[in-house]
């Protein structure tokens, strides 16, 4: 049997999370994902956005809200 010894700093943190090598390479290929390819249309809305933000055509969040006319 293979004994580890845990430091004290790691084990009060708890950050601790022992899991099986499969396990672990299980968990590991949920998390990965794919690459985002935007479609046209969204590359297109990014780049007038951006364009937009240039321009200072732009609205401050708070701004937003008071012309669409919410209170609180």
């Amino acid at each position: 049997m293979t004994t580890i010894t845990i430091p004290k700093k790691l084990a009060q943190r708890d950050d601790l999370i022992i899991v099986s090598r499969k396990e672990y390479e299980a968990l590991t290929k949920l998390r990965r994902t794919s690459e985002f390819a935007p479609s046209v249309a969204q590359r297109k809305a990014l780049a007038k956005a951006e364009k937009n933000l240039k321009a200072g055509k732009t609205l401050a969040y708070h701004e937003l809200v008071r012309k669409l006319g919410f209170t609180n």
